[in-house]
Protein backbone atom coordinates (compact mmCIF):
# COMPACT_ATOMS: atom_id res chain seq x y z
CA UNK A 1 0.00 0.00 0.00
CA UNK A 2 1.04 3.62 -0.45
CA UNK A 3 1.44 4.83 3.12
CA UNK A 4 2.45 8.31 1.98
CA UNK A 5 -0.92 8.83 0.27
CA UNK A 6 -2.79 7.25 3.19
CA UNK A 7 -1.09 9.60 5.64
CA UNK A 8 -1.78 12.63 3.48
CA UNK A 9 -5.45 11.65 3.25
CA UNK A 10 -5.61 11.49 7.04
CA UNK A 11 -4.23 15.02 7.33
CA UNK A 12 -6.79 16.25 4.80
CA UNK A 13 -9.50 15.11 7.24
CA UNK A 14 -8.53 17.83 9.73
CA UNK A 15 -11.28 20.47 9.62
CA UNK A 16 -10.59 24.14 8.98
CA UNK A 17 -9.58 25.90 12.16
CA UNK A 18 -8.31 22.69 13.75
CA UNK A 19 -4.85 21.12 14.22
CA UNK A 20 -3.56 17.68 15.18
CA UNK A 21 -0.24 16.14 16.21
CA UNK A 22 2.40 13.84 14.76
CA UNK A 23 1.50 11.26 17.40
CA UNK A 24 -2.24 11.36 16.66
CA UNK A 25 -1.62 10.82 12.95
CA UNK A 26 0.71 7.93 13.86
CA UNK A 27 -2.02 6.41 16.04
CA UNK A 28 -4.47 6.76 13.16
CA UNK A 29 -1.96 4.85 11.02
CA UNK A 30 -2.01 2.16 13.67
CA UNK A 31 1.23 2.54 15.64
CA UNK A 32 2.62 5.42 17.72
CA UNK A 33 6.11 4.30 16.65
CA UNK A 34 5.39 5.98 13.30
CA UNK A 35 5.45 9.48 14.85
CA UNK A 36 8.90 10.36 13.51
CA UNK A 37 7.96 9.08 10.07
CA UNK A 38 4.91 11.37 10.13
CA UNK A 39 7.22 14.27 10.95
CA UNK A 40 9.50 13.48 8.00
CA UNK A 41 6.55 13.12 5.64
CA UNK A 42 5.14 16.46 6.75
CA UNK A 43 8.52 18.16 6.33
CA UNK A 44 9.04 16.74 2.83
CA UNK A 45 5.43 17.11 1.67
CA UNK A 46 5.70 18.17 -1.99
CA UNK A 47 2.52 20.29 -2.00
CA UNK A 48 1.60 22.21 1.16
CA UNK A 49 -1.42 23.79 -0.58
CA UNK A 50 -2.93 20.42 -1.50
CA UNK A 51 -2.08 18.61 1.75
CA UNK A 52 -2.22 20.93 4.81
CA UNK A 53 0.81 19.62 6.71
CA UNK A 54 0.98 22.99 8.53
CA UNK A 55 -1.87 21.69 10.71
CA UNK A 56 0.38 19.06 12.29
CA UNK A 57 2.15 20.13 15.50
CA UNK A 58 3.69 18.58 18.61
CA UNK A 59 1.43 17.00 21.22
CA UNK A 60 2.44 19.63 23.80
CA UNK A 61 1.32 22.49 21.57
CA UNK A 62 4.69 23.46 20.09
CA UNK A 63 4.22 24.20 16.42
CA UNK A 64 7.16 22.10 15.19
CA UNK A 65 8.91 22.50 11.84
CA UNK A 66 7.71 23.27 8.35
CA UNK A 67 9.41 22.75 5.01
CA UNK A 68 8.58 26.29 3.84
CA UNK A 69 9.70 27.89 7.12
CA UNK A 70 8.14 28.56 10.52
CA UNK A 71 6.86 32.01 9.57
CA UNK A 72 4.89 30.54 6.68
CA UNK A 73 3.44 27.86 8.96
CA UNK A 74 2.29 30.52 11.44
CA UNK A 75 0.78 32.54 8.58
CA UNK A 76 -1.17 29.56 7.27
CA UNK A 77 -2.44 28.70 10.76
CA UNK A 78 -3.50 32.32 11.35
CA UNK A 79 -5.49 32.28 8.10
CA UNK A 80 -7.58 29.50 9.69
CA UNK A 81 -7.90 31.43 12.96
CA UNK A 82 -5.44 29.17 14.77
CA UNK A 83 -3.18 31.51 16.73
CA UNK A 84 0.42 31.00 17.80
CA UNK A 85 2.12 32.65 20.76
CA UNK A 86 5.76 32.02 21.66
CA UNK A 87 5.91 29.09 19.20
CA UNK A 88 2.90 27.37 20.79
CA UNK A 89 -0.69 26.93 19.70
CA UNK A 90 -3.08 29.20 21.62
CA UNK A 91 -6.07 27.39 23.16
CA UNK A 92 -4.52 24.07 22.09
CA UNK A 93 -7.13 21.73 23.60
CA UNK A 94 -10.06 23.46 21.94
CA UNK A 95 -8.59 23.41 18.44
CA UNK A 96 -7.15 19.89 18.70
CA UNK A 97 -8.56 17.21 16.37
CA UNK A 98 -8.08 13.43 16.63
CA UNK A 99 -11.34 12.00 15.27
CA UNK A 100 -9.76 10.40 12.20
CA UNK A 101 -11.64 7.89 10.08
CA UNK A 102 -9.10 5.15 9.49
CA UNK A 103 -8.56 1.43 8.96
CA UNK A 104 -5.29 1.48 10.95
CA UNK A 105 -3.09 0.06 8.17
CA UNK A 106 -0.04 -0.50 10.37
CA UNK A 107 -2.08 -2.72 12.68
CA UNK A 108 -3.02 -4.80 9.65
CA UNK A 109 0.61 -5.07 8.58
CA UNK A 110 1.66 -6.06 12.09
CA UNK A 111 -0.87 -8.87 12.09
CA UNK A 112 0.49 -9.96 8.72
CA UNK A 113 4.06 -9.97 10.09
CA UNK A 114 3.07 -12.11 13.06
CA UNK A 115 1.23 -14.59 10.84
CA UNK A 116 4.05 -14.85 8.29
CA UNK A 117 6.66 -15.24 11.03
CA UNK A 118 5.22 -18.68 11.76
CA UNK A 119 6.75 -19.86 8.47
CA UNK A 120 10.36 -19.01 9.38
CA UNK A 121 12.72 -22.01 9.33
CA UNK A 122 15.81 -21.69 11.54
CA UNK A 123 17.63 -24.71 10.17
CA UNK A 124 19.98 -25.04 7.20
CA UNK A 125 17.68 -25.76 4.30
CA UNK A 126 19.84 -25.42 1.20
CA UNK A 127 22.42 -27.35 -0.81
CA UNK A 128 26.17 -26.71 -0.72
CA UNK A 129 26.98 -23.01 -0.49
CA UNK A 130 28.17 -21.92 -3.91
CA UNK A 131 27.25 -18.25 -4.05
CA UNK A 132 26.22 -15.51 -1.62
CA UNK A 133 24.40 -12.32 -2.58
CA UNK A 134 24.43 -9.01 -0.76
CA UNK A 135 21.41 -6.71 -1.23
CA UNK A 136 21.33 -3.06 -0.23
CA UNK A 137 18.82 -0.29 -0.88
CA UNK A 138 20.00 3.33 -0.96
CA UNK A 139 17.81 6.41 -0.71
CA UNK A 140 18.16 10.05 -1.74
CA UNK A 141 17.64 12.78 0.83
CA UNK A 142 14.01 13.21 -0.17
CA UNK A 143 11.79 10.21 0.60
CA UNK A 144 9.62 10.88 -2.44
CA UNK A 145 12.44 10.31 -4.92
CA UNK A 146 13.32 6.89 -6.34
CA UNK A 147 15.34 4.42 -4.28
CA UNK A 148 18.18 2.39 -5.77
CA UNK A 149 18.42 -1.33 -5.07
CA UNK A 150 21.74 -3.10 -5.65
CA UNK A 151 22.74 -6.76 -5.57
CA UNK A 152 26.26 -8.19 -5.73
CA UNK A 153 26.64 -11.97 -6.02
CA UNK A 154 29.98 -13.51 -5.01
CA UNK A 155 31.48 -16.97 -5.31
CA UNK A 156 31.67 -18.47 -1.83
CA UNK A 157 35.09 -20.09 -2.23
CA UNK A 158 36.96 -17.54 -4.34
CA UNK A 159 35.00 -14.45 -3.22
CA UNK A 160 35.02 -13.23 -6.81
CA UNK A 161 32.08 -11.18 -8.08
CA UNK A 162 29.81 -13.21 -10.37
CA UNK A 163 27.00 -10.75 -11.02
CA UNK A 164 25.99 -7.16 -10.24
CA UNK A 165 22.51 -5.74 -10.73
CA UNK A 166 20.77 -2.48 -9.86
CA UNK A 167 17.20 -1.26 -10.12
CA UNK A 168 15.49 2.08 -9.51
CA UNK A 169 12.05 2.04 -7.95
CA UNK A 170 9.64 4.46 -6.33
CA UNK A 171 9.02 3.65 -2.68
CA UNK A 172 5.53 4.06 -1.25
CA UNK A 173 6.39 3.53 2.40
CA UNK A 174 8.47 5.72 4.75
CA UNK A 175 11.08 4.32 7.11
CA UNK A 176 9.34 3.12 10.28
CA UNK A 177 11.27 1.04 12.78
CA UNK A 178 10.21 -2.66 12.74
CA UNK A 179 8.37 -2.17 9.40
CA UNK A 180 11.46 -1.93 7.16
CA UNK A 181 10.38 -4.82 4.91
CA UNK A 182 7.31 -2.92 3.74
CA UNK A 183 9.58 -0.12 2.58
CA UNK A 184 12.25 -2.21 0.87
CA UNK A 185 10.57 -5.42 -0.34
CA UNK A 186 9.01 -3.83 -3.45
CA UNK A 187 12.50 -2.69 -4.52
CA UNK A 188 14.03 -6.06 -3.63
CA UNK A 189 11.40 -7.95 -5.62
CA UNK A 190 12.17 -5.89 -8.73
CA UNK A 191 15.86 -6.53 -8.20
CA UNK A 192 15.21 -10.25 -7.68
CA UNK A 193 13.55 -10.47 -11.10
CA UNK A 194 16.70 -9.18 -12.83
CA UNK A 195 19.10 -11.73 -11.37
CA UNK A 196 20.54 -14.23 -13.84
CA UNK A 197 22.20 -16.24 -11.07
CA UNK A 198 20.27 -17.87 -8.24
CA UNK A 199 22.44 -17.41 -5.12
CA UNK A 200 22.54 -20.05 -2.42
CA UNK A 201 22.30 -17.43 0.33
CA UNK A 202 21.11 -13.82 0.44
CA UNK A 203 22.45 -11.24 2.90
CA UNK A 204 20.30 -8.22 3.73
CA UNK A 205 21.14 -4.90 5.36
CA UNK A 206 18.66 -5.40 8.18
CA UNK A 207 17.59 -7.91 10.78
CA UNK A 208 16.41 -11.47 10.48
CA UNK A 209 14.77 -12.87 13.62
CA UNK A 210 16.52 -10.24 15.75
CA UNK A 211 13.27 -8.33 15.71
CA UNK A 212 10.51 -7.83 18.33
CA UNK A 213 8.17 -9.97 16.21
CA UNK A 214 10.93 -12.34 15.00
CA UNK A 215 10.38 -11.10 11.46
CA UNK A 216 12.79 -8.45 10.26
CA UNK A 217 13.65 -7.63 6.66
CA UNK A 218 15.80 -10.74 6.06
CA UNK A 219 13.10 -13.06 7.44
CA UNK A 220 10.30 -11.29 5.57
CA UNK A 221 12.22 -11.43 2.29
CA UNK A 222 13.25 -15.03 2.97
CA UNK A 223 9.70 -16.26 3.55
CA UNK A 224 8.14 -14.15 0.79
CA UNK A 225 10.71 -15.09 -1.87
CA UNK A 226 11.38 -18.59 -0.49
CA UNK A 227 15.14 -18.03 -0.19
CA UNK A 228 17.81 -18.76 2.40
CA UNK A 229 18.60 -15.42 4.02
CA UNK A 230 20.72 -13.73 6.68
CA UNK A 231 20.26 -10.36 8.36
CA UNK A 232 23.23 -8.10 9.09
CA UNK A 233 22.39 -4.89 10.96
CA UNK A 234 24.62 -2.02 12.01
CA UNK A 235 22.74 -1.27 15.24
CA UNK A 236 20.88 -3.23 17.88
CA UNK A 237 17.14 -2.84 17.40
CA UNK A 238 15.99 -4.88 20.40
CA UNK A 239 17.44 -7.31 22.88
CA UNK A 240 20.28 -7.66 25.37
CA UNK A 241 23.80 -8.92 24.71
CA UNK A 242 25.31 -11.66 26.86
CA UNK A 243 28.75 -12.91 25.80
CA UNK A 244 28.23 -11.73 22.20
CA UNK A 245 24.84 -13.47 21.94
CA UNK A 246 21.71 -11.33 21.60
CA UNK A 247 18.65 -12.41 23.58
CA UNK A 248 15.12 -11.04 23.43
CA UNK A 249 12.41 -12.21 25.83
CA UNK A 250 14.82 -14.88 27.02
CA UNK A 251 15.34 -16.38 23.56
CA UNK A 252 18.47 -16.34 21.42
CA UNK A 253 18.00 -13.99 18.48
CA UNK A 254 21.48 -13.60 16.98
CA UNK A 255 24.99 -12.38 17.59
CA UNK A 256 26.93 -9.20 18.25
CA UNK A 257 29.98 -9.81 16.07
CA UNK A 258 33.27 -7.88 15.95
CA UNK A 259 34.90 -8.61 12.54
CA UNK A 260 38.30 -7.45 13.82
CA UNK A 261 40.02 -5.90 16.82
CA UNK A 262 40.00 -2.54 15.00
CA UNK A 263 36.19 -2.43 15.00
CA UNK A 264 34.82 -0.52 17.99
CA UNK A 265 31.14 -1.37 17.49
CA UNK A 266 29.83 -4.79 16.45
CA UNK A 267 27.50 -5.75 13.64
CA UNK A 268 24.40 -7.75 14.51
CA UNK A 269 23.94 -11.06 12.73
CA UNK A 270 20.76 -13.13 12.74
CA UNK A 271 19.27 -15.85 10.54
CA UNK A 272 16.45 -14.76 8.27
CA UNK A 273 14.98 -17.94 6.84
CA UNK A 274 16.20 -21.47 6.02
CA UNK A 275 19.55 -20.82 7.76
CA UNK A 276 20.62 -21.76 11.30
CA UNK A 277 22.08 -19.36 13.85
CA UNK A 278 25.52 -20.96 13.65
CA UNK A 279 25.67 -21.04 9.86
CA UNK A 280 24.55 -17.41 9.65
CA UNK A 281 27.51 -16.34 11.74
CA UNK A 282 29.94 -18.66 9.91
CA UNK A 283 29.00 -17.20 6.52
CA UNK A 284 29.40 -13.63 7.79
CA UNK A 285 32.79 -14.54 9.26
CA UNK A 286 33.84 -16.10 5.95
CA UNK A 287 33.25 -12.79 4.16
CA UNK A 288 34.72 -10.57 6.88
CA UNK A 289 37.52 -8.21 6.02
CA UNK A 290 36.02 -4.84 6.64
CA UNK A 291 33.31 -4.23 9.23
CA UNK A 292 30.51 -5.14 6.82
CA UNK A 293 30.73 -8.57 5.12
CA UNK A 294 31.97 -8.26 1.56
CA UNK A 295 28.78 -9.02 -0.44
CA UNK A 296 26.85 -6.37 1.50
CA UNK A 297 29.70 -3.89 1.46
CA UNK A 298 30.04 -4.12 -2.31
CA UNK A 299 26.27 -3.90 -2.78
CA UNK A 300 26.23 -0.75 -0.65
CA UNK A 301 29.02 0.82 -2.72
CA UNK A 302 27.21 -0.09 -5.93
CA UNK A 303 23.93 1.40 -4.68
CA UNK A 304 25.50 4.65 -3.53
CA UNK A 305 27.38 5.01 -6.82
CA UNK A 306 24.16 4.78 -8.81
CA UNK A 307 21.78 6.75 -6.60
Amino acid sequence: MNLFDYTFDLVRQIPEGKISSYGEVAKALGDIIASRAVGRMMNQNPNADNMPCFKIVHSDGRIGGFGLGIDDKIRRLKEENVLVKKDRIVDFENVFFNDFKTKYPLKQLRREQIELSKNVILQDNFSEIETVAGIDVAYPNNEFEEALGACVIMDYKTREIIEEETVSAKTEFPYISTYLAYRELPVIKELFKKLKTKPTIFMFDGNGVMHPYNFGLASHAGVTLDIASIGVAKSLLYGKITKDVVYFNGKKRGYAYFPSKKVKNPIYVSPGHRVSFETSLDIVKHFSGYKIPEPLRKAHILAKKNI
